[in-house]
Formats: C-alpha cells, sequence, structure tokens
C-alpha cells in the first residue's frame, strides 16, 4: 500500500517494519479527537479561502460518517497506515475525493498529533478530576454514617492516639483534593493549540491559528512554532498527576487492607470487591485493594517512561514521540479504574465500631491528655520536656511487670518517701495522671487536640 509520504521512496516498506513502526493499535482512540481538529482546521482553511465551501461541506459531512463507522464498530484500522491520522485522512479521500487531499493544506502530522493529544488530555483530565469528585463524596457519606466511630491512630504502625474513623477517611479526602488541584492546573497549562505550526516553522500560506484555537476552545494559540511540535511537557505532567492519584490510593489501600485483616478486624469488606482461595475456603481476600496498590508501580513506571523518552531529544520532532502514547495511555486507564473501584469498595464497606473501640483500650493513646477539662493537659514547654521521662517511666514498668502495678511500685521516689528530681513535681500534684497512664483508663479528651484544626478525637471513657 502506498503511504502519502512515499513519493521519493521506490521500494515498498517491508511488513516488518510496517508491523514495527505502526501506531494504529494504541492511538485509534484518538479519533474523536483528529476529526474534531479536522473540521476546525477545514473551517479556517474556508475562511481563509484556501478551500471552498463545498469542499467544507464535503470533507465535513466525510468525517462525520467516519466517526459514525467507528463508533459502530464498523470502521477498519490499516496497519500500513501507521497512525490513525492517515486512517482517517485515507478514508476521508476515498469518500470524498479531493476535498479530502485538501484537508491536509497548510498541516503536519507533527502539529496534527500534538493538537489531538492536547485535545484527550484535557479531556482525560476531566473525567479524572470527576472520578476523584466521586471518591471523595463515597468516603465523606462513609465519615458521616460512622461518625461517632473511634478508633486507634498510629504512627510508626504503632498506637499513638485515639481519633475518629471520620478523621481518617477525611484525610483521604484532603489527598484527592490536592490531586484535583493539581490537574486543574495541568488543564490550564496544556491548553494550547499547536495547530498552524505545520512540521515545525509554519507555512507561507495565509492561515489563521488563533481561529482554530478559538474554535477548539482553546485558551490560545502556540507562540514558538519550534516548541509547539516537540512539546510533551503536559503528557509528563499529567502522567505525574496520575502517579500522585495512584500513590494515594496505594496508601488508602494498604491501611484497609490491614484494616480488613484478622489481625484488626475493623472493616468488613463487601464481598463483591474480594475474591477466595483455590485451597482455602475460609478466605476473603482483599485482592482489588491489594492490585490497587501493585499498580501504582506499573503507574509509576510510566512516567518514568516518558521522562527517559523526551530526556535526550534534540528539537523539533522525533519519531520517539509517537511511545508517549502507550504510556500515557496505560497510566490514564490504570489509575481510572482504580479511581471507580475504590470509591464502590467505599460505599459498600461496612465499619466495626465495637472492634475499632476496644482496640483503643491498648497501647496508652492517650498518654499525652490528663483526665479532667478539655484543657487540662500536662505542663507545656521545658516544664512539659521534663514531665515526659517520668510519664514513660510510668507507662514502661507496668509493661515490664505484665500487669498494672500502684503509682507507688512506678513513681521513682527519694527515702523520704518523696518524689525524686525536680522534674517531678508537675506529677506531685496530680496523681490521677499515673493511674490514668498505668491502668490504660482515661477521661474525657472530645475537643480539639491540642488545638490542631480537624483533630478532634472524640473518645470518652470506655464502659
Amino acid at each position: 500500500m502506498k503511504k502519502p509520504w512515499s513519493g521519493r521512496f521506490v521500494k515498498d516498506t517491508d511488513e516488518a517494519v510496517e508491523q514495527f513502526t505502526e501506531s494504529v493499535s494504541i492511538d485509534h482512540r484518538l479519533y474523536r479527537q483528529d476529526i474534531r481538529a479536522g473540521v476546525a482546521h477545514a473551517q479556517m482553511l474556508q475562511k481563509c479561502g484556501l478551500i471552498t465551501l463545498e469542499d467544507l461541506t464535503a470533507v465535513c459531512e466525510g468525517l462525520a460518517r467516519i466517526e459514525q463507522e467507528i463508533d459502530a464498530g464498523s470502521f477498519e484500522f490499516r496497519v500500513p497506515l501507521e497512525d490513525v491520522h492517515m486512517n482517517i485522512e485515507a478514508a476521508l479521500i476515498e469518500r470524498v475525493g479531493d476535498p479530502g487531499r485538501r484537508l491536509h493544506t497548510a498541516r503536519s502530522r507533527n502539529d496534527q498529533v500534538a493538537c489531538d493529544m492536547r485535545l484527550w488530555c484535557r479531556e482525560a483530565a476531566e473525567g479524572c478530576r470527576a472520578r476523584l469528585r466521586e471518591c471523595q463524596r463515597a468516603l465523606v457519606a462513609k465519615a458521616r454514617e460512622y461518625s461517632d466511630a473511634v478508633m486507634p491512630g498510629l504512627t510508626h504502625l504503632q498506637h499513638a492516639q485515639p481519633v475518629l474513623l471520620a478523621h481518617v477517611l477525611l484525610a483521604y479526602v484532603e489527598m484527592f483534593a490536592r490531586d484535583d488541584s493539581r490537574l486543574a492546573d495541568c488543564g490550564a497549562r496544556l491548553n494550547v493549540s499547536p495547530l498552524g505550526a505545520c512540521a515545525l516553522a509554519g507555512t507561507s500560506l495565509p492561515t489563521d491559528p488563533q481561529s482554530t484555537a478559538e474554535a477548539l476552545q482553546f485558551d490560545r494559540c502556540f507562540s514558538n512554532s519550534i516548541d509547539a511540535v516537540s512539546d510533551r511537557d503536559f503528557v509528563i505532567e499529567f502522567a505525574f498527576d496520575l502517579s500522585m492519584i495512584a500513590m494515594h490510593l496505594s496508601r488508602m489501600a494498604e491501611d484497609w487492607v490491614l484494616w480488613a485483616s484478622a489481625g484488626l478486624n475493623f472493616v468488613d469488606l463487601d464481598e463483591a470487591y474480594c475474591t477466595g482461595s483455590s485451597i482455602m475456603p475460609q478466605k476473603k481476600n482483599p485482592d482489588v485493594l491489594e492490585l490497587m496498590r501493585g499498580r501504582c508501580g506499573r503507574v509509576y513506571g510510566d512516567l518514568l517512561a516518558l521522562l527517559t523518552m523526551l530526556k535526550g531529544l534534540p528539537l523539533a520532532y522525533n519519531r520517539d514521540m509517537q511511545e508517549d502514547k502507550a504510556a500515557l495511555f496505560d497510566a490514564f486507564d490504570t489509575v481510572d479504574r482504580s479511581l471507580q473501584l475504590a470509591a464502590d469498595l467505599v460505599r459498600n464497606a461496612a465499619f466495626k465500631r465495637d472492634n475499632m473501640r476496644n482496640a483503643c483500650r491498648t497501647g496508652y493513646l492517650v498518654a499525652g491528655r490528663v483526665p479532667g477539662p478539655p484543657r487540662r493537659a500536662l505542663p507545656r514547654g521545658p516544664r512539659r520536656r521534663r514531665t515526659r521521662r517520668p510519664s514513660g517511666r510510668i507507662r514502661r514498668d507496668p509493661l515490664e511487670q505484665a500487669q498494672p502495678g500502684p503509682v507507688a511500685r512506678v513513681l521513682p521516689r527519694d527515702r523520704r518517701g518523696r518524689l525524686r528530681r525536680a522534674g517531678h513535681r508537675e506529677l506531685r500534684g496530680q496523681l490521677p495522671v499515673a493511674r490514668f497512664l498505668v491502668a490504660g483508663r482515661g477521661g474525657t479528651t472530645t475537643g480539639r487536640m491540642g488545638g490542631t484544626p480537624g483533630g478532634r478525637s472524640g473518645v470518652t471513657d470506655p464502659p
């Protein structure tokens, strides 16, 4: 099959080369963007007097028929035509004749593919933002459903302070809010039209790149034609944003896998989002969460592939850039499916209030608080530093003795029975804190934790 660029060639392209260089198996998903950009380009050509109104009508009708065929699955993409752009161009010429040939006036595949990719990324970023908002809504709804549920807050995977389950769930909402903000910034930067840059240095024909930019709802047209056809920063930025989302989903998945384990048993995952074992019939495995966690590395790999592809490219366009689509499409598809499943999994999960509350009885979760009014706590500043050591001793000794002991056996005293060290004076009038720490019983700790916004623990005395 003759290629549109085969004018100076005598030999046909080797079949192995065609298989090696084709991208239509991947970039066929750009057909909507390619047709939309083709219509805008044809309108600009007619406006500038480069094609007739009859040509414009024939091109627009021909492209509409091709889009319908692709939607219906009856369009045949041909590998010898390399990519989606030449497949659509060849099909248009077959249907409308010379007007289809004139569509490529003042246009190169270099600015054509750059335009299609920007249109696709803009739409994909908006779709990803919608998925993020679905996840946020699911998390907020679950936080509202379990607004009174208490669980151990962890640092270093050790019990640290009691917190509300809602507090933890809303932490993921904050992560996704930052992801949404990054996608919005990415969308603003990529919204620049490269059409009119042609191969790299524009054209001598009287064209109007600004009109195509407006028709395609770009914020502006390019400022430098060489940069316009060789820029893939927006692809890398989008892939980075997807990597951040994948990382946040992976962190959330790790927490939920732990919560669903037999050791913690904080949450019951819906069976529709779990799988079983081929040999152990009792198992209910959180495979969706584990794959969500595992595929984060795959998205990272896509980002690294894009960075490596561009790092040594000279200006302007190089065929290496064809590889941007496989990596970006894979990263997007992975994150898009993960976000969809994450929202569904959250909606259908059931938390176990009693198990989470009982877990708060161990680990001295309220060691930084004193029973009494909400604002009554251990001294602050240097005095607090001096009390940390005896407080830690109070906690440690009963652990070594494997049972709570009387306060008198825990607090170090001198020969007269007085508390040793000046730093212990802060505890002298607050002996209830010793019993509080040793026995693991706490008073009300509602209110802001140390004045931290959003830090309500909502913990009261266990029954």
